[in-house]
């Protein structure tokens, strides 16, 4: 019996969500699971910003973000063929908890950047939201990870 037969794993291309997708990919195979690529292109919603969100700068976002998702598919398709892509025009927790609801994955995968303090009360936390609200398993991958400080012979150092 696989645990996973599908893995939906959330990217908006930063460090973290590049060792999400790894991680992601590497669950993938160890399971023969499918993989979803999905990214959320946030639309910004500030009163100011309505003249500039004309018809033409939602549409060059858009093919932008869909190169960009192309391109990561592209690089996982060489390990995983039959790996898909979903791009969501939300906000990011909304558009993957509503790719969650439609797509019925067994597993999330996705990067969190680890903010904490004014950086998380001011940013607020996607992968939060999502563990907190998600109808499956939620693994979350931080973007970079300490390695314990080693001497040069491969030793570690007294702390």
């Amino acid at each position: 019996m696989n645990l996973f037969k599908h893995i939906l794993v959330a990217t908006d291309f930063a460090d973290s969500s590049a060792r999400a997708v790894d991680l992601a990919i590497k669950l993938a195979l160890g399971f023969d699971a499918d993989l979803t690529l999905l990214h959320v292109c946030e639309v910004p919603v500030y009163p100011y910003a309505e003249p500039m969100l004309t018809p033409l700068n939602l549409a060059t976002m858009r093919q932008a973000a869909t190169t960009r998702l192309a391109e990561a598919l592209d690089q996982i398709k060489e390990q995983l063929p039959r790996a898909k892509s979903v791009l969501d025009m939300n906000r990011p927790a909304a558009g993957i908890l509503s790719a969650i609801d439609s797509l019925k994955p067994d597993l999330v995968v996705m990067g969190t950047h680890g903010r904490h303090g004014f950086g998380h009360l001011l940013f607020g936390s996607v992968a939060d939201k999502v563990v907190r609200l998600s109808k499956v398993p939620v693994l979350t991958a931080r973007g970079t990870v300490q390695e314990p400080l080693a001497e040069p012979d491969g030793g570690s150092q007294p702390a």
